[in-house]
């Protein structure tokens, strides 16, 4: 995970921060799949739904999974460039 988002998440990782990750990551979402406008993009998808998977149980497990596969293929690209 990139530096900066681990900080975000790690800044607001307490129970008191709910009421601010529920609605901004339902926004990324909703925002995401407008991604072929030109202020809004996909991007928006996952980092929403990270938000998402720390308040509801059932976005947990698809997520991590999501986040492992990701840089599993992150690695595997950083690899075959330094080649």
């Amino acid at each position: 995970m990139p530096r900066f988002v681990g900080w975000v998440l790690d800044r607001h990782k307490d129970s008191g921060s709910r009421w601010l990750r529920v609605p901004v990551g339902i926004v990324l979402v909703i925002g995401g799949l407008a991604g072929f406008l030109p202020v809004l993009g996909f991007w928006m998808v996952p980092v929403g739904l990270v938000l998402l998977a720390r308040d509801v149980p059932p976005l947990r497990r698809p997520v991590r999974r999501f986040l492992l596969w990701a840089e599993r293929r992150y690695l595997m690209w950083k690899a075959r460039r330094r080649r």
